[in-house]
């Protein structure tokens, strides 16, 4: 029912596997070292077509330091900043309040609600483009940083909700009733006793959110444009012009806007894959 463990197999197929893990890990990370490479070419090598040539020269220092200091960088870094944390916050503290709703309390519809924000998971998003823009121009929302995050807020509540509420149902109910029999309101159940056994879900949900939010390019630029609301993801294109194409910059960008998902993930994650593992066994 398993897959054996790598450790009990034979040993010629151990041989095998150990021989093709380090290919198959270069050719998933050779895209990432191809832009991490094209981050430090110099301008010259791509007028002249060494596209894949080892730099000539180093231009990191150059090319990171127009990304920097002579380019709307920092302002883009700086939108996709006001937009994730709000909406991380935003949908992960609704998911909560929901998920508890939907697994502790026991009514007639709770199923069916449960199924409506699952269901929202399963519609293609592409098809929510010209809706979604026609009612953010009529509210006043179109091209601002509030209208993109009420918007991620409320496409992500789902998926969160989902996450929150399974992780709920398998807390001990019988904690929650004996502070019922305590008479303890249900809010300071929620407050006191549920949301601190929910730490490591919300660290896990948080990080998950925020590389979400942060790594979106379709909305970002069907809801937005120009430097005053873009996320970084959508303001690495600014640096194409109409016939010039400037590579060495779009990749030292690139680099520059995944460096806060990475450190997040790593600055928490020891409390992700706890959020992510708990209730795996029992």
């Amino acid at each position: 029912m398993f897959p054996t463990p790598i450790q009990k197999t034979p040993r010629s197929w151990q041989i095998t596997y150990q021989s093709f893990l380090p290919i198959a890990l270069i050719m998933w990370l050779l895209p990432l070292i191809a832009v991490a490479i094209f981050s430090v070419k110099p301008e010259g090598d791509f007028s002249a077509g060494e596209y894949w040539s080892l730099p000539s020269t180093f231009g990191g220092w150059e090319n990171y330091g127009k990304v920097f200091f002579q380019s709307d960088m920092p302002r883009y870094l700086l939108n996709s900043l006001l937009i994730t944390v709000p909406t991380a916050i935003g949908a992960v503290a609704l998911a909560c309040m929901a998920g508890f709703a939907l697994g502790i309390y026991r009514f007639k519809l709770n199923l069916w609600i449960f199924f409506l924000f699952v269901a929202g998971n399963f519609v293609p998003f592409q098809i929510l483009m010209v809706p979604v823009r026609d009612l953010t121009l009529d509210l006043g929302l179109y091209n601002t940083k509030t209208g993109l995050v009420l918007f991620h807020i409320a496409f992500q509540t789902g998926f969160c909700t989902l996450f929150m509420r399974n992780f709920i149902k398998g807390l001990p109910f019988p904690l929650i009733e004996a502070a019922r029999v305590e008479g303890i309101a249900e809010w300071r159940i929620f407050v006191y006793i549920v949301l601190p056994l929910m730490k490591p879900a919300i660290a896990a949900l948080c990080v998950l959110i925020f590389t979400f939010i942060w790594n979106d390019y379709f909305w970002a630029i069907v809801l937005t444009q120009g430097v005053e609301s873009q996320p970084v993801t959508a303001g690495i294109t600014s640096f194409n012009a109409q016939f010039r194409a400037a590579y060495h910059l779009m990749s030292a960008g690139a680099i520059v806007a995944a460096l806060p998902p990475v450190a997040i993930f790593f600055l928490m994650q020891k409390h992700f894959i706890a959020g992510l593992t708990l209730g795996a066994v029992k």
